[in-house]
């Protein structure tokens, strides 16, 4: 005879497993679009390519080619001859409105 507590178990067990299943592969499909990501490179020609976009944006590129730093290239500690750029990070807030039937932002 199985208890109501076993049932219990197998139950959340399952349910937890097909949970990290499904989050696995809808990340997997992330990974695989990045992975099929068409390489361009940094030329005179990517402006219009990405005017002519839908939208004028392209989802997933990888970009190649040689980028200057704004100030200082920064160098590894660990890696001699090896050296980076920060890129620019631009933040965009979205507009809070009040829901005074939630009471919350």
């Amino acid at each position: 005879p199985i208890t109501p507590g076993e049932l219990l178990c197998l139950g959340s067990s399952l349910a937890f497993s097909g949970l990290f299943y499904y989050l696995y592969r809808r990340k997997a499909r992330v990974v695989a679009r990045i992975q099929e990501a068409p390489k361009l490179q940094v030329d005179d020609n990517l402006p219009a390519l990405v005017s002519a976009a839908e939208g004028r944006c392209l989802p997933y590129v990888a970009l190649e080619g040689i980028v200057l730093p704004a100030q200082a290239a920064l160098t590894s500690h660990y890696h001699e001859g090896l050296q980076g750029v920060i890129q620019k990070l631009l933040l965009k807030e979205h507009r809070l409105i009040w829901n005074s039937l939630a009471r919350r932002w």
